[in-house]
């Protein structure tokens, strides 16, 4: 059983949260620990699975990272040691990017390092709009439809985790 099954929900990248939370609240209520006290070892250590499993779901289905990265594991999108290959226009992008953080890291220019991080926020930026407008899609389509959503959910996925480790080079040269 999913996440969403759990909750009794629509496979969303945007579930509507107050269902989230009332049904966490319910669940949590329901497979409460110290109500079956008087029950066998076995009732026992069900319950305590399923209220693990209810706290694990509601801290996924309340966090958008986490969401995103569940519904990509869950549709079969990502697969443990894929080595995704990112489009090639983004990698030169990127290479540039790279290139900047060396000369960076050599010649500090507080100039330059505010240039390269309103770079990567516009980047981040226009990649999120498409991000929410692509969640937003798969929520509203077909089961049939979805699948290029998918596809380009995940490219975009990607995309963010390659920003997200600039984003830290970028916070080790802020601190120097």
């Amino acid at each position: 059983m999913n996440y969403f099954e759990l909750y009794e929900l629509p496979v969303s990248f945007n579930p509507d949260q107050q269902l989230v939370k009332q049904k966490f609240y319910e669940l949590s209520k329901k497979f409460h620990p110290d109500f079956y006290i008087n029950e066998g070892q076995e009732k026992q250590d069900e319950v305590l699975e399923l209220s693990t499993v209810n706290n694990k779901a509601f801290q996924v289905l309340k966090d958008p990272q986490k969401r995103l990265h569940y519904i990509l594991e869950l549709k079969g999108q990502l697969v443990e040691g894929e080595n995704y290959a990112l489009p090639q226009s983004f990698l030169m992008e990127m290479m540039d990017v790279n290139e900047a953080l060396i000369e960076l890291e050599f010649n500090a220019d507080a100039k330059k390092l505010a240039e390269l991080k309103a770079q990567i926020t516009e980047i981040e930026s226009v990649l999120n709009d498409e991000l929410t407008s692509l969640t937003s899609s798969f929520d509203t389509s077909e089961a049939s439809e979805q699948e290029s959503a998918l596809k380009a959910i995940k490219d975009i996925y990607y995309r963010n985790k390659y920003l997200a480790r600039i984003n830290e080079s970028l916070h080790k040269l802020d601190k120097n």
